[in-house]
């Protein structure tokens, strides 16, 4: 049963999380801003369309920003929330009826906890449905831009295929490469195209590559059409199943915007690049959760350890251990990529650290 003390604890708790978030969203957004301000302004004449880009870019950008603020923002909320309660000397006449400082914060550690679940839900299905307008720059509000393509991109069939750039917008590349497997069509076939569009869809002539002034002009072999259709003389289309516009010209880091389920997808693929990186990436979407809620408990243990300090440098002895945290695990991080450790125990290490830790910390607070 939800007492009054409880909803008390709950609404200051949301209050301080919202405030938080708004003051280093804002932040955040101000000097990003007025930092890149001259690449949303040139590519409009109006004030409107200056505002309608700046709107747009932000408005897609908060689902990262979210992400990358969610664990600090859940620990300051639950700090100034126990920070006012001393303040206001709130926590006396409760301890005097009987209730323990841990039952009077439990409410606290259920809010972060459904706090951290709306952050796995952001990571899970938010950031993958718009992971396309996140790897739009700011000078390019259209996908208009060109784009450099870094590698060449495998079929499961053995199918190589290259190009040197792109275009978002059309879904053209240019300078395409491609070479296919004698085991496909009798012999092995080089192509080069001048462009190639990338069509979309399932059906005839869907769902592959249309090259247009292909060389050679012409085949003499070139199997049953299902891999290599030929329209017309330097036309072909090829039909691909895994390698579309978005996976031949996406950055090196484009798993870092990917679902947890789409990481293990790719890492049971033994072409897939970075393995290394993507399989910590995997395991760290594992113990996120987990290492968010053992911040909190940290905080907390450190704050409500010795009642009668000060709250400033309770405040500060917490972002300090804040910092020593995030530092452990971006460093087990790093450790994981270089496949120093593995990717396993790169992501679990900080869990072992600091679970022991943080329980310490909360079991020695003064009931």
């Amino acid at each position: 049963m939800i007492k009054l003390m409880d909803r008390q604890m709950i609404y200051g708790y949301f209050k301080s999380y919202f405030v938080c978030l708004a003051s280093l969203v804002s932040l955040w957004v101000v000097v990003d801003l007025f930092t890149n301000l001259d690449d949303f302004t040139h590519h409009h004449k109006t004030f409107i369309g200056v505002l309608q880009h700046i709107g747009a870019y932000y408005g897609f950008r908060l689902t990262k920003i979210f992400d990358q603020l969610c664990e600090p923002i859940v620990l300051m909320a639950a700090m100034f929330t126990v920070a006012w309660m001393q303040r206001c000397n709130e926590q006396y006449p409760l301890l005097s009826a009987g209730v323990s400082t841990k039952r009077i914060v439990l409410p606290l550690l259920l809010c972060a906890s459904f706090m951290l679940t709306l952050t796995v839900a952001n990571v899970e299905y938010v950031i993958p449905g718009v992971a396309d307008r996140l790897a739009f720059d700011k000078d390019d509000p259209g996908g208009e831009k060109e784009m450099s393509i870094q590698g060449v991109c495998y079929e499961p069939n053995g199918i190589h295929i290259g190009g040197e750039k792109a275009n978002r917008r059309k879904l053209t590349v240019t300078n395409f490469e491609c070479l296919i497997p004698d085991s496909l069509a009798g012999n092995m076939i080089f192509l080069t195209a001048d462009e190639a569009v990338y069509v979309p869809g399932t059906g005839p002539r869907k769902g592959g590559w249309e090259l247009t002034n292909a060389k050679p002009a012409a085949l003499d072999t070139f199997g049953d059409g299902s891999v290599l259709e030929v329209i017309d003389s330097g036309r072909y289309f090829l039909h691909t199943r895994a390698v579309d516009f978005d996976s031949l010209t996406r950055n090196p880091n484009w798993f870092l915007l990917a679902s947890t389920a789409r990481l293990y997808e790719e890492l049971q693929k033994p072409e897939s690049g970075r393995q290394a990186g993507m399989a910590v990436l995997f395991h760290m979407r594992l113990t996120r959760p987990i290492l968010g809620f053992l911040l909190v408990v940290m905080g907390l243990g450190v704050i409500l350890r010795d009642q009668n300090r000060n709250v400033i440098i309770s405040a500060g002895m917490c972002l300090v251990l804040c910092a020593v945290f995030f530092a452990a695990v971006y460093a087990c991080k790093m450790l994981g990529d270089s496949e120093v450790l593995p990717a396993a125990l790169a992501a679990w290490a900080p869990v072992l650290v600091f679970g022991p830790f943080s329980l310490v910390l909360f079991d020695a607070v003064h009931t």
